[in-house]
């Protein structure tokens, strides 16, 4: 399970919209320097993302909580938006280069049917299985104050 912490800035119904900063695991990470996501995290300049998710654990505006997606439900969704399209502009590409005899004009309009053809798969198969994607409120972060008065 992958997670990350965030604040609960705002309730919508049996939802929460939920506010992180992705910038801690930046700092110890050994792949740092060539990361895309320090890339994006500093074009962004730190600033908070927002992401709507079911409120599982009954917590309230101002609640510290923990949301969470499951690994192989993010190297699946990863697996449908980048491997289907581009796996479809290939076959595409090579379909059309046989059946042509070899034209480059119609390997690239085959190349692009194929990948038109895969961004529609994609987005049937995430619709789908669109709630394993989502992310999950897994628990609230209660703060313990031991002072004495």
């Amino acid at each position: 399970m992958i997670t990350e912490t965030g604040k609960v800035i705002a309730l919508k119904g049996n939802q929460a919209w939920v506010q992180t900063i992705r910038t801690s695991a930046c700092q110890s990470c050994a792949a740092r320097s060539g990361c895309g996501q320090r890339v994006l995290a500093g074009a962004t300049s730190g600033r908070a993302n927002q992401v709507l998710v079911l409120n599982s654990v009954d917590a309230v505006v101002g609640d510290e909580v923990t949301i969470g997606i499951d690994e192989q439900a993010l190297l699946g969704a990863s697996v449908i938006v980048y491997a289907v399209p581009l796996l479809l502009m290939i076959v595409g590409s090579m379909l059309a280069h046989q059946l042509s005899g070899g034209s480059d004009g119609w390997s690239i309009l085959g190349a692009v049917s194929g990948l038109v053809a895969g961004l529609f798969c994609s987005r049937k198969l995430q619709k789908n299985k669109q709630q394993q994607y989502e992310p999950r409120l897994l628990r609230v972060n209660r703060i313990v104050s031991n002072t004495c008065l």
